[in-house]
């Protein structure tokens, strides 16, 4: 049997890109304008898919982990960018939730809605905020296959005290999709043959 020890492949310019965005962004918009960023450079440096996600500080915007897609890279099908961004903040916190009673609140910011399993992560991770910027409908024009949430996912979240804004710079998460497309990205669902 071989050695099973699964990690995370992390490209080595997301920590640099990070360590340069690392001072406090304080509004939804500049914490967006970053995820995109983020997603944009995953497709820039041939990295992974067209999606980006990090945790912060709700209040001060401190920025605790930055997360892309490397679904490929890791030969990880669980490898979202959000479930990259609240596994690294966890392990960063040594905490398996980001709800705890000595913990700041902190929020999960995306390029996209949440596909169905980031979904269920999210409701298990501990956030009380989720910002997102594409609707999962633009995802899935780019052929991204994002599985069944409930219908009424925002208000399911809200029902377990998460605040949910969603579209926050739209046009500019899509303009990176459109990239992907363009230039051919390998679009990657559970039941396609490639």
């Amino acid at each position: 049997m071989q050695n099973c020890n699964p990690e995370l492949l992390l490209p080595p310019w997301l920590k640099t890109f990070s360590a340069g965005n690392c001072g406090s962004l304080l509004s939804d918009d500049e914490r967006m304008r970053f995820v995109i960023e983020l997603a944009r450079q995953n497709i820039l440096h041939g990295t992974g898919g067209p999606f980006g996600a990090a945790v912060f500080e709700r209040l001060t915007g401190r920025l605790i982990s930055a997360g892309v897609n490397l679904v490929v890279r890791s030969n990880c099908s669980h490898a979202h960018a959000e479930m990259v961004a609240l596994a690294i903040a966890q392990h960063h916190l040594s905490s398996y939730t980001l709800s705890r009673p000595d913990f700041p609140e902190y929020e999960l910011v995306t390029s996209s809605e949440p596909c169905a399993m980031c979904y269920g992560a999210i409701i298990w991770s501990g956030i009380s905020r989720l910002v997102c910027g594409a609707y999962t409908s633009d995802t899935e024009k780019t052929g991204f296959d994002e599985g069944a949430k409930p219908e009424n996912w925002i208000a399911e979240l809200e029902k377990r005290k998460i605040e949910v804004l969603t579209g926050i710079r739209r046009i500019d998460a899509c303009s990176v999709l459109k990239v992907y497309s363009d230039n051919d990205g390998l679009v990657y669902n559970g039941q396609s043959r490639q």
